[in-house]
């Protein structure tokens, strides 16, 4: 089996998952400037051969699409222009980053270390993975 990565894309950052081989874990990787994604995927996907990226889906309380979404859908165009065998998923990414917030408050860090914007992406970005992995296992 190949690796998922995983992507949480927002304006400034993208916060970067990934799962071990046999798409066990997701294990965060460091948060990436969004301006540098391309390049970044280049050279990740050159060695890592992942399968499936899943990109989350940003959406509203009443499941309306948020307004990154038009920002999303062009960098997921790119993607698959340029890497036309990587399969795109999606996944719903509402909350993530309140869970994430929490969960890294629960981890017992230092203040000035849990309002670390890259971190909140990072652990977002395993969130989605997560869900992605548990629905997979429901099917």
């Amino acid at each position: 089996m190949a690796k998922v990565l995983a992507l949480d894309i927002g304006m400034k950052r993208t916060g970067v998952a990934e799962t071990d081989p046999f798409r066990i874990i997701a294990t965060g990787l460091p948060t990436i400037a969004s301006v540098d994604l391309i390049p970044f995927l280049k050279q990740y996907i050159a060695t890592e051969c992942p399968e499936i990226i899943v990109v989350g889906e940003p959406k509203r309380l009443h499941g309306v699409a948020s307004d990154i979404e038009s920002f999303i859908q062009k960098t997921i165009k790119q993607i698959n222009v340029l890497f036309p065998d990587v399969k795109i998923a999606r996944v719903d990414e509402r909350f993530t980053s309140k869970m994430a917030s929490a969960a890294i408050a629960q981890s017992g860090l230092p203040k000035k270390k849990r309002q670390n914007k890259g971190l909140i992406d990072e652990v977002s970005a395993v969130i989605i993975l997560q869900s992605w992995l548990a629905q997979r296992k429901n099917l």
